[in-house]
Order: structure tokens, then C-alpha cells, then sequence
């Protein structure tokens, strides 16, 4: 069988049998010896020993202030029981630092040298599960194995509880954060670096530049907030970008009131692509093979919404009622 790995990339540690399996659980006792930190002298020295670069179309640029890596894992509040999920496992930095803190800790990455590089340096680690592929089954849903095994982790115990905690690619953070709301298993708690601009757009208000159909889907399910901004120099290579530390916490009882979670996403990224527009503008083009013009303010009428009013500045509670009655009026109308 021909080897997953370039020839270049050689183990450290030789009595690991690399090959094309795509998953590598790492079973041997956690050691007394902590890890080496991830700064930019040891991740140079690192990559030119086993002949890598990062690559910047997998979005590699790795946090090498040491402080923020571990200000990640503190905002998370890891606890036992926890599950972890890590997305971009990168030279496991930071998955070294959970991995004492938790129960287990799935960690995926798609760019085989950096997977197996990875696994080198985390083998003293007994509850770590390392995979080689796409967090993400295309732009709308996750990648359904590995939510099984994520899913596998949580049975094991009642007590445990699921979380997102990642150095996240930039190119995947917002379908990621997106498509985790909408699954049935939902992390506590998502506690990830993401371009500042996404961030901003994460915890934006209504009537802001940044507010948008992420914000609503995210705001309607959770509490978020921006911990730390980050400038480029702190990471390696340096993005073009800043970045932010950003903590999500789910809302049990906000993500129950939305009630047909699907349908909300579906209204409220429609309603947004013409964010600009007045809201009957908006409505009358997404609805215009269910209802009428005179049926769409009805409802407007009914609800109190004034007709020069636009989506961008209806909060989320407000376009949740108005989307539940334009659900109700559709299914209602005689070609239903």
C-alpha cells in the first residue's frame, strides 16, 4: 500500500505505523514532561526539520503568544467532562494544553503533513483523537462521521458535555459556526480566534454596518461576546487581518423559542440579501409564489410593523415573531 505521507515527512517516533487511515487515537499515558510551547523559533526549527511550510490555503497561521493560547483554554472554562472539538489541529499547541483539562478531545485537520507532524507531538497524550480530513460535508452541513464520533464521545458518560474550542481557518469559520447551530448536537459553548470582522459581525446590533443574517442565527441560540482582539504580529505567518478571541454560550431557552430552526435560517438569510430594501419590498420577493402583496400587509399590519422599516433593524426577537407569522400565512394560503 502506497503511504499516505511524503517521503519527506519522517516520525520521530518510528514505532508508529503511518498509513491511510484517516484516524490516529493516541493511547499511551499521558507523560510527566510538558510538551514543547509553540513559538515561532521552535515552529521554524520544527517545519525545517521535517521539510514543511505552512500553507496558506488551509488557512495556517498559528498563535505563538503564549498567553492567548492559554487565555483560549480559560475562557472555555474546560472542565472533565467536557468534549472537545478542535478544528485547524495545526501542530497541536493548544490541544496539548486541553487535553489534561478534559475528557477527550477530537481534534481535525485537513492537510496530511500537518496531521501527521500532529501526531508525533502529541503521543504522550492518552484521550486525544486525531483526524485526517474536512470538519465540513460541503458548505451546509458538517462532516456526518465525524459528528458520530463526537457523538460516541458524549455516550459515555451522562455528565459530559460538548464544546468547540479552535484556532479556527478563517474560510471556514462562518459555515462552521453556522452549521453547528443548526445540527442536532450543539456545543455548551464555542470559544474559537476568528477574523475581527467576522467577530463583529457575530455580536453586532441592530442599525450597525456589521449586523446581518449571522448575527440574528447566532444571537437567537446564544450569548456572545468578543474577548480579546488580536493583532497579525501574534500569530505566524501573519494574516493580513486582526483577529478576535470570541466566546459563544448556548441559550437553551432562546434556542427552544425559535421552534423551526431551519425555517428561521432559511427567512432570515433570504430577508437579508436585501437587507437595504423596506421589509414589504423584501417579503413581497421571497414570497411572491405563496402569497400576495395584500396578504404580505396583512401581516405587517397585524404585527405593527411600519412599512418603510427594514430588516437590518429589527432585532432578532422581532424577525423570529414576523417570520413565525409568515410561516403561518404561507401554510394557510389555499395552494399550501
Amino acid at each position: 500500500m502506497m503511504p499516505l505521507f511524503p517521503i519527506s515527512i519522517v516520525s520521530s517516533y518510528p514505532h508508529i505505523p503511518f498509513s491511510d487511515r484517516t484516524v490516529f487515537e493516541l493511547k499511551r499515558a499521558v507523560s510527566d514532561t510538558p510538551m514543547t510551547r509553540q513559538t515561532i523559533s521552535y515552529l521554524m526549527k520544527r517545519f525545517e526539520e521535517v521539510g514543511i511550510r505552512p500553507k496558506s490555503q488551509h488557512g495556517q497561521n498559528f498563535l505563538i503568544d503564549l498567553n492567548l493560547l492559554e487565555m483560549i483554554a480559560a475562557t472555555a472554562k474546560l472542565e472533565p467532562t467536557d468534549v472537545v472539538l478542535e478544528v485547524g489541529t495545526g501542530t497541536g499547541s493548544l490541544t496539548a494544553l486541553m487535553a489534561p483539562q478534559v475528557a477527550e478531545v477530537v481534534t481535525v485537520d485537513v492537510d496530511p503533513q500537518m496531521h501527521q507532524l500532529a501526531c508525533e507531538e502529541l503521543i504522550d497524550f492518552d484521550n486525544i483523537t486525531l483526524r485526517l480530513h474536512d470538519a465540513l460535508a460541503g458548505k451546509h452541513r458538517m462532516d456526518p462521521e465525524l459528528m458520530d464520533v463526537l457523538a460516541a464521545k458524549l455516550a459515555v458518560d451522562p455528565r459530559r458535555r460538548f464544546k468547540l474550542v479552535s484556532n479556527l481557518p478563517y474560510h471556514i469559520a462562518t459555515p462552521l459556526i453556522s452549521n453547528l447551530l443548526m445540527g442536532p448536537l450543539v456545543p455548551r459553548t464555542m470559544t474559537v480566534t476568528i477574523q475581527k470582522e467576522l467577530g463583529e459581525r457575530i455580536c453586532a446590533a441592530p442599525s450597525t454596518r456589521d449586523y446581518s443574517a449571522l448575527s440574528v442565527w447566532v444571537q437567537c441560540q446564544c450569548e456572545a461576546r468578543i474577548v480579546r482582539t488580536m493583532a497579525p504580529t501574534v500569530f505566524w505567518p501573519r494574516p493580513k487581518v486582526d483577529s478576535a478571541i470570541v466566546h459563544i454560550e448556548l441559550d437553551d431557552a432562546k434556542r427552544a423559542a425559535v421552534g423551526d430552526l431551519a425555517y428561521f435560517h432559511h427567512f432570515t438569510r433570504t430577508i437579508f440579501l436585501q437587507r437595504r430594501k423596506f421589509l414589504r419590498t423584501a417579503l413581497v420577493n421571497a414570497f411572491k409564489e405563496q402569497l400576495s402583496k395584500p396578504q404580505i400587509d396583512a401581516v405587517l399590519t397585524r404585527l405593527g410593523f411600519h412599512e418603510s422599516c427594514r430588516a437590518e433593524e429589527l432585532p432578532w426577537q422581532e424577525l423570529l415573531r414576523l417570520s413565525m407569522a409568515m410561516q403561518a400565512e404561507a401554510a394557510s394560503a389555499p395552494h399550501a
